[in-house]
Formats: C-alpha cells, structure tokens, sequence
C-alpha cells in the first residue's frame, strides 16, 4: 500500500550571515502560535555538527553503523539519519515531519518556492534578491530601501513583527510531500 501525498504549507526566510534571521523566526513563532497555529522550522547549515559525544550509547550505535538513532527522554526526542549517498533535499526532511499548519524554513533558500529576504544594507553585503527569482518580499530596517527592492517585490518593516506574521499567511505555499 503506498503512501498518500499529503501537503504542507511553507515558507522561507532568508538573508546574508548577520541580516537577523534566527532573531526574526524568534518573533514570528509566538506570533504565530497567538494566532492558534501550530508551527514548525527547519534550520539548515551547512556547518558539520553532531549532537552527540563519544561515549554515549547513541554515539555507539551510529558509530556501530545504525542508519538511524533515535534519542528519546520524557519530553523530547531527535532522530539522527544518517545518508551518506546524497545530501538531504527539502522535500525528504518535509516528508518526516509531523503535519502543522506552517514550516518556516531558514536555509535551503534556493529550493523553498516563496521566500522573504532580510535585507541590512549594514550587514555590507548584496541583497539575495537581485539574483533569486523565489524571493517574494523584502523585510527591511532601512527606510530608503524601497527605492533598492525592485518590483513586484513587496518591501516590509523588518520591525513589525504582526504586519510580517499575515504576509507569511498569505504567500505561504501548500507544496505536496509524501
């Protein structure tokens, strides 16, 4: 019996290192859930990291060669999937998540279909959105950036945390994954 495609709505944000990325998901998360939703992320690095330590048995098993370890206490668990053929694509990690009524994904900027950019011109460095056609606003603190922000893209207040909250509801995409 093959599985049925389900479909999840998404959205990415995204910025140079430094714009403010993880500091704005940390605002929109409680705004979001104010509104009775249930939100999830996905943060995406493409640092090396291991939450685990020599020594502890879940350590042990993967090094054992278990393709998958699962940790798990009495209020939490993470599942460790190790793929050494190819790295992971967005589509498999949605497809392994519970269903919620929102994924707002940090990283992985070039494969998520709709896309709102912090831009600092402070940070020194150029926008994504001259050169990512899946950017579909600008949040910005500048205020002579909507001059910068070519059209159609909208520009926003990276300050207003509500205003930026209902324009991720309303261009959030429902993507199937399955």
């Amino acid at each position: 019996m093959t599985n049925p495609i389900r479909h999840q709505a998404i959205f990415g944000i995204t910025g140079r290192s430094g714009s403010g990325k993880t500091h704005l998901l940390a605002r929109l998360l409680p705004a979001l859930r104010a509104r009775g939703l249930r939100v999830s992320t996905i943060k995406h690095t493409h640092h090396a990291i291991d939450i685990d330590k020599p020594g502890k048995d879940s350590f042990v098993h993967r090094e054992a060669g278990a393709s998958e370890v699962m940790l798990a206490t009495p209020d939490r668990w993470v599942l460790q999937h190790t793929q050494p053929d190819a790295p992971f694509t967005l589509p498999d990690l949605l497809a392994r998540m519970t269903p919620v009524d929102l994924i707002l994904i940090e990283g992985f900027h070039t494969t998520v279909p709709a896309c709102l950019e912090i831009y600092r011109p402070s940070v020194g460095k150029d926008p994504l959105f001259m050169t990512q056609s899946n950017i579909v606003a600008v949040a910005t603190d500048a205020t002579d950036a909507p001059e910068a922000v070519p059209a159609p893209l909208a520009t926003l207040d990276l300050n207003d945390t509500e205003a930026l909250a209902a324009f991720i509801l309303e261009r959030a995409v429902q993507i199937p994954v399955g």
